[in-house]
């Protein structure tokens, strides 16, 4: 694997005095599920930057953008159950700012996975919905009336017109980008006026991340980034947004998929789902605020306001 060096991706700054945390990772260890979603943490990471301008915490150095894109397209996926309990979350919070959108005709989940979200919108009444995956394997799992509304690669702003999205969406995808700033400023261009970006990333400065340190799950060897409040906020308004708000998110899950995410050996989390599901309780959902936060952001009404 490739390794390169940069600058903070939010803000530009190279000061990489705070290091939050030397690299630690096998490469012989990962399996197929290395790059996949909701997967039971190996608790890996890069060589981790606390950026003293922006609060983002960044891997440097990373992975060349063609060694991540292989991992992702091969990737294996098994959490097509925690994709809709997520969608079904993330759907109810979208309730609360879908009033402000200019209409729901154009819609863009990046990220987008078996396209659970997908759904969601459509049942909303969106129309002109698309989602982009980089991976094979939960496309192959979407619905059977979503996958052709799923494009397979990683997202351009240049497959898409300027002004042609209402709403753009983007669900614990952004600690995966090279380029979050980029990315963020192409769906600014994407979005009709008065359009949303709505992003939902891990918050590094929950209470739930302190605890556990460098044992939370989210301490990935998938995660080039990690935001906090004042970085997501920091994010958007950076790319042009306006009216940026930031909000908690509360996850509902099964109690196995919590199981999977705690600090315990591997083998020790197989032998207690196992028994969650023989009683019968493994399927029990749970809503726990674990860290997780939505930033939204709006298109400016008045075009010439483009920077």
């Amino acid at each position: 694997m490739e390794m390169i060096t940069r600058s903070c991706p939010l803000c530009g700054s190279s000061d990489t005095s705070r290091v939050f945390a030397e690299a630690d990772f096998e490469l012989k260890q990962l399996d197929s599920f290395a790059f996949a979603s909701r997967k039971m943490p190996e608790y890996m990471h890069y060589r981790l930057i606390d950026c003293p301008t922006c609060d983002l915490l960044y891997a440097n150095p990373l992975p060349c953008q063609d060694d991540l894109a292989e991992g992702y397209s091969e990737a294996a996926y098994d959490s097509g159950v925690e994709a809709h309990y997520a969608a079904r979350t993330y759907a109810a919070a979208l309730a609360r700012f879908i009033g402000r959108l200019p209409d729901r005709h154009g819609a863009l989940d990046i990220g987008t996975g078996d396209g659970a979200f997908l759904e969601c919108l459509l049942e909303q009444g969106f129309g002109g919905v698309v989602g982009v995956e980089p991976s094979r394997a939960p496309i192959a799992a979407a619905r059977e009336d979503v996958r052709p509304l799923i494009r397979e690669g990683i997202f351009r702003g240049g497959d898409f017109a300027p002004e042609s999205l209402s709403l753009v969406t983007c669900f614990q995808t952004l600690e995966h980008l090279g380029d979050p700033l980029e990315m963020a400023q192409a769906v600014r261009t994407l979005l009709k006026p008065g359009g949303a970006a709505y992003f939902i990333c891990h918050n590094r400065r929950a209470l739930s991340a302190r605890l556990l340190g460098k044992k939370s799950p989210i301490f990935d060897i998938e995660h080039l980034q990690l935001f906090s409040p004042k970085s997501a906020r920091y994010l958007l308004e950076q790319a042009g947004f306006t009216d940026v708000a930031v909000m908690d998110i509360v996850n509902r899950y099964p109690l196995r998929y919590w199981l999977r995410l705690l600090p315990l050996p591997q083998e020790m989390k197989r032998s207690l789902i196992a028994t969650l599901d023989r009683l019968g309780v493994g399927a029990w959902s749970l809503s726990v605020p674990v860290g997780n936060i939505a930033v939204v952001g709006f298109k400016p009404e008045q075009t010439g306001a483009e920077p």
